[in-house]
Formats: structure tokens, sequence, C-alpha cells
């Protein structure tokens, strides 16, 4: 799989990366201080150095992107793991780096930046886009939702992940909506029923054989 990708693991690398080197260019109009984390409201809740907010953090970003390329090569099943879902795989990382650098550093250069707003919406597209996504993917170890009856029952798999599919389509468009609305409370309860929901569908199945 990664040498059939070799290129689209450079490019999404790279994207990783781009925050970083944007952060290089505006060097010298950065604090020393640099807010990297947010709380529900929009408003700063944690600060890093300039170096890691630059370096450190996005390097730890490419790495986990590197990561979670690795840990799906090496599944068992990686011949149920088809072009479209890796490619998946490996733009997750690179989008949430973009997402986290223009909030990061656009806050730091002194731009309004509604955090609050931006982060449930850029999580509310990728339960979207997962959710069409689902129905397509084949049982493995490393994509999906993966539990012990789900792995061990093709017919259960396929069933909840269909299933599963319909459900954060619908979930992903009201979480977006709610993070345009700032309705934070029906956001988590959206996150809490496309966990829990599919998890009970295939007990059910499990349990009705």
């Amino acid at each position: 799989m990664i040498k059939q990708n070799k290129f689209k693991i450079i490019i999404s690398s790279v994207i990783t990366l781009l925050p970083m080197i944007f952060g290089f260019i505006v060097w010298d109009r950065l604090p020393e201080e640099i807010a990297t984390s947010f709380g529900w409201n929009g408003e700063a809740v944690g600060y890093s150095s300039k170096m890691f907010a630059v370096v450190g953090l996005f390097a730890i970003l490419t790495l986990v992107n590197l990561i979670c390329i690795i840990a799906t090569n090496a599944d068992p099943r990686i011949k149920n793991i088809d072009n479209k879902i890796f490619s998946i795989v490996i733009s997750i990382v690179p989008a949430c780096s973009l997402i986290c650098g223009a909030c990061i550093f656009g806050n730091a250069l002194g731009y309004r930046v509604d955090v609050q707003k931006i982060m449930p919406v850029f999580v509310g597209a990728i339960i979207l886009v997962l959710g069409f996504l689902l129905p397509e993917c084949k049982q493995n170890y490393t994509i999906g939702i993966k539990l012990p009856w789900t792995l061990h029952n093709e017919e259960n798999w396929d069933k909840t992940h269909k299933f599963a599919g319909r459900l954060w389509v619908v979930g992903g468009i009201i979480m977006t909506i709610s993070g345009l609305l700032n309705f934070k409370i029906l956001f988590m309860i959206i996150i809490f029923a496309i966990v829990i929901i599919p998890t009970v569908y295939s007990y059910l199945l499990y349990r009705n054989k």
C-alpha cells in the first residue's frame, strides 16, 4: 500500500508541514508566547513557546500522520483497504494541520478567528465524509467500527457499517449546522449518538445471530 501511494504520502506530509513553513515566514511578527489551545467559547486556554507552536506542534502532527500510514499498512487485512479509504486516512491529519495552523497563527497575528465555529464545523465535515465511506469499508483492524462481533462476523460488519454510514451522514450535517449556530450541547449529543447507537445496533445483531 505504501509503495503504491508514495506520491500521496509525500504530498500529505508536505501539506502537514505547510503551517510550519508559514510560521517561519512570519516568525518576526509572532509573539514569544502563542495560544495553542482554545475553550468552547473560543478564548485561549493554553499557551506555548513560539518554537513549539511553529515547529514542535506540526512536527508532532507529521509524525502522527506517518504512524497512521504505517499502522494502516501493517494491518493483517490490508487487502480489504482500498485506495479510496487509504486516501482518506492520509488526508485527515494534513487537514487538521491546516485548520490548526490557520487558527493558531491567525489568532497570534491579531486576526479575528472564530475557533468555536471553525473546529465544530470541521469535525462535522469529517464525520459527513466518513459517513459516505463507511458502507464501502471492508473488514480490517485499522479503519471502521472495530468491535469483537464485527471483526469476527462479516455480515455483522457490513450491516453495522451501512447503518452507521447513514447515521454519520445525518450526524455530520447536524454537527456542521450546530457548529455554525454555536449549539454546543447539540454538537456533543450528536457525537455521543454516532458512537453509541452503531455499537448498540451491532451488539443487537450479534445477540440475534
